[in-house]
């Protein structure tokens, strides 16, 4: 998994990957800082003696240039942490050794581009399709078992139908069905997993080209690094500007009918800073700040959220959102909507659209 650095002046740097697995209540085994210097890179820091970030390969003073495939170089230290707890089990960084790094950004190196190099080919990324049922053609998708090789399937589809709608592709590999990574299933146990499926399926595809190049490269096909596809639930990122009388929601903490107990937003004031974000009632919340809270108690999320002074970033969901992605043993954060992002898209949409209409009329 690990490539030697070349330390010769000049000479090309070379990455190189870490894959972390902890074991069961076991963490990464290291600390993330960011440099002194003004652009000095996410710096591998504490690195736990006979930890799963040393087992990896990785080590004190190496710099982050990709997490699951994103690079994150250019991003902040604390947006880099948040993708990291993202990852659930398995956690994969491209590093660069901390001298190579400085070395690297002193000739003016070009480091994203070095970690495609480093990766070769034109690696697409894996996809995360969700499918309906079709009352007539069903999910519209079919496994082949690829001859000679354990665990490994070909997907064909039929035409139009519901999975190629959701982003499926005819010739793509499957890698994960509705949690399940297939290479442990044999054919005969993924059959019976599609006809227990009902009239939904998760599944994670890539194209057979990008599938060998991580097969080469060693690096693991994870849902964190996929696009999403016709996912029927998003967590979303809200801005709140401070009114008058504060944010203008109330938080509860409710027991569900499971007997698990979440912080739901309830009673948006009308017109208020919550409904303006976009805030609906009976949603979860998952993050304040960007800092889940999940681990904390009520009156420390009221502690943060009362300490933002006027501005506050919450991270929400719909109930059946979560339990959407539970089913999947995914985090609901891994594929966050940002309500401020979406809005001004709509709005240019909206803009286009308006100025696409004023043309026809004149025409």
């Amino acid at each position: 998994m690990m490539a030697t650095d070349s330390t010769e002046q000049g000479s090309t740097p070379t990455p190189h990957l870490c894959v972390l697995r902890p074991e069961e209540g076991e963490s990464f085994g290291f600390d993330l800082s960011t440099g002194m210097k003004k652009h000095n890179g996410h710096v591998i820091r504490n690195v736990a003696s006979g930890g799963v970030a040393q087992r990896s390969g990785l080590k004190g003073g190496d710099r982050i240039l990709e997490v699951n495939n994103h690079y994150v170089d250019h991003l902040s230290c604390s947006e880099v942490a948040r993708k990291i707890k993202q990852s659930g089990q398995q956690l994969c960084l491209l590093v660069l050794d901390g001298e190579v790094y400085e070395r690297a950004l002193s000739r003016g190196e070009d480091l994203q581009s070095l970690a495609k190099t480093y990766k070769g080919g034109d690696l697409k990324p894996p996809r995360l399709c969700h499918i309906t049922k079709h009352p007539d053609s069903g999910l519209g998708i079919y496994f082949a078992p690829l001859e000679g090789e354990k665990g490994c399937f070909s997907v064909n589809v039929v035409a139009g139908g519901a999975a190629e709608k959701a982003g499926v592709l005819k010739g793509d590999h499957l890698v994960w069905i509705n949690g399940a990574v297939v290479s442990h299933l044999t054919h005969s146990a993924l059959t019976k997993m599609m006809k227990r499926c009902g009239n939904h399926i998760t599944v994670m595809v890539i194209d057979s080209k990008s599938e060998m190049i991580y097969r080469q490269k060693k690096i693991p096909i994870l849902p964190a690094m996929a696009v999403p596809h016709n996912l029927p639930f998003r967590a979303r990122k809200l801005h709140l500007s401070r009114g008058v009388k504060g944010y203008g929601f109330v938080l509860r903490l409710e027991r569900t009918v499971s007997g698990r107990t979440y912080h739901f937003l309830r009673e948006m004031d009308s017109g208020g800073p919550a409904q303006e974000a976009g805030m609906k009632d009976g949603e979860i919340l998952l993050e304040v700040n960007g800092e889940s809270v999940e681990s904390l108690t009520h009156t420390e999320i009221v502690d943060r959220v009362r300490l933002s002074g006027e501005k506050l970033s919450l991270t929400t969901i719909s109930f059946p959102g979560l339990e959407f992605y539970t089913k999947l043993g995914l985090t609901p954060v891994l594929f966050c909507e940002d309500e401020a992002t979406k809005k001004e898209e709509d709005k240019s949409v909206s803009a286009a659209a308006e100025q696409e209409e004023e043309e026809v009329s004149v025409l």
